[in-house]
């Protein structure tokens, strides 16, 4: 394995030529390189040293995304080769269910989905279609994101246009530095099963909810077709590419940044602000009853 000077210089390097706010590139470098002449990282190896690192980094740079990883996988250090990650993040969904943990039809006809990853829409769509036709027929639906610690924004835009009538909505933008331009993102024209219409959603967050996660939470409630229970986020929005440093590590720049077309701005930082604030623990209890009540109300 490189001596850890090779692994930071090769991770800065990368934050450099990516990070997506370059302004704040040379106070990292420097920050980082400061703490390497010092000794910091002396003794330190695998998971310690990407631990260590990673404190520093956001120290001076409080951006969530931006790690260096341990990985027991061995990676491919030919850049020829490399896809920012994609590999790994599509094998780990195809392992976990395309991020799908379980269904339930709750008392009341009340659908749960527990989701813990936000699958690829290329990949993962005809199971996030799947998970959908379950439901297709339940009174409400909660959206369980306690687990959810991230994953693609094409993913997060499809589980978003079951609940929206068709594709005319336009839910954020992304900025890419590399490439210097803008996607938007827009609600899907072809969906693989029904469409969530004119019933209430309800989203569930904890403290460990990440990234596509709470992509997902915030899009629906900035456009007013969910209610969010639980606690606030952990406030990462940067869309992250990854790059092997050594054979074990990875380092993760934030390449991108999201724009929700409601509020103009994201949760980077400040993470997902529930409607309904409760511990997590009883975030699902607090969200069905009050799809009951609701029901109750309506006589359904």
């Amino acid at each position: 394995m490189p001596a850890n000077a090779e692994i930071i210089t090769r991770a800065l390097d990368r934050i450099t030529a990516g990070y997506v706010f370059p302004g704040r590139t040379a106070a990292i470098d420097t920050a980082i390189r400061r703490r390497l002449g010092a000794g910091a990282y002396e003794g330190l190896e695998g998971p310690a040293l990407c631990e260590a690192v990673t404190a520093d980094l956001q120290e001076v740079c409080p951006d969530k995304h931006l790690r260096l990883l341990w990985t027991d996988e061995p990676q491919d250090m030919d850049p020829a080769v490399a896809d920012d990650g994609r590999s790994a993040f599509l094998e780990l969904l195809r392992a976990e269910n395309q991020g799908i943990r379980r269904f339930e039809l709750l008392d009341g006809g009340v659908g749960l989905v527990d989701i813990r990853r936000i699958a690829d829409a290329g990949e993962g769509g005809r199971a996030i279609g799947a998970a959908m036709e379950l439901v297709a027929r339940s009174s409400a639906l909660i959206l369980d994101l306690r687990g959810c610690r991230g994953g693609a924004p094409e993913g997060a835009a499809m589980w978003c246009s079951y609940f929206f009538p068709d594709d005319q909505v336009h839910l954020n933008d992304i900025y890419d530095r590399p490439t210097d331009s803008t996607r938007q993102f827009w609600t899907v024209a072809h969906l693989p099963a029904p469409r969530y219409l004119d019933r209430p959603v309800h989203v569930l967050t904890s403290a460990l909810t990440f990234s596509g996660g709470e992509d997902v939470a915030y899009t629906l409630q900035a456009h007013g077709r969910a209610t969010v229970y639980g606690e606030t986020t952990r406030g990462g929005a940067h869309p992250t590419a990854r790059y092997p440093v050594a054979e074990h590590v990875l380092v993760t720049v934030p390449s991108a940044r999201t724009v929700n077309t409601v509020t103009g701005t994201n949760w980077e930082g400040v993470g997902v602000i529930p409607d309904v604030p409760v511990p997590a623990d009883r975030a699902l209890d607090t969200a069905h009853e009050a799809a009951l009540r609701a029901l109750a109300a309506t006589g359904a």
